[in-house]
């Protein structure tokens, strides 16, 4: 898989090349990995695993869809309702890129009504907290 996404929605974030995005997203993705085959149980389904990284000055917070598509989400340690945030994502990911038909698999994300729905979603979880 590779990056197809990348978007800071807060002005205090730490400013990351796109290269350390992907460097992070791969460090954690193999950690899931890691984890999901050490696990002795293993059902067709569950996506175990690591879903989430907490430091002292963020948390990282993954989910992974049933198609295999998987979304990251760095935010504050404070930050609430990250597993619900990403799970709404993939909706507007769903709506938005997947029935566009001008989108490829696997290539980045410039879709308009992505990006408006996608920032209508932080602002509304940034609200409501």
């Amino acid at each position: 898989g590779g990056l197809i996404f990348v978007r800071s929605f807060q002005e205090n974030a730490p400013k990351l090349s796109q290269n350390d995005y992907l460097h992070l997203a791969s460090t954690f993705h193999g950690m899931q990995l890691l984890v999901k085959e050490l696990s002795p149980e293993n059902p067709k389904y569950d996506f175990g695993g690591v879903h989430m990284l907490e430091t002292g000055s963020y948390v990282l917070q993954a989910f992974h869809s049933m198609t295999g598509v998987e979304f990251f989400v760095t935010a504050d340690p404070k930050t609430e309702r990250l597993a619900e945030f990403l799970k709404e994502v993939y909706v507007i990911y769903s709506d938005f890129v997947m029935k566009n038909p001008f989108y490829e698999l696997d290539m980045p994300i410039k879709c308009d009504l992505w990006e408006v729905h996608l920032r209508d979603l932080v602002e509304r979880f940034n609200r409501h907290g």
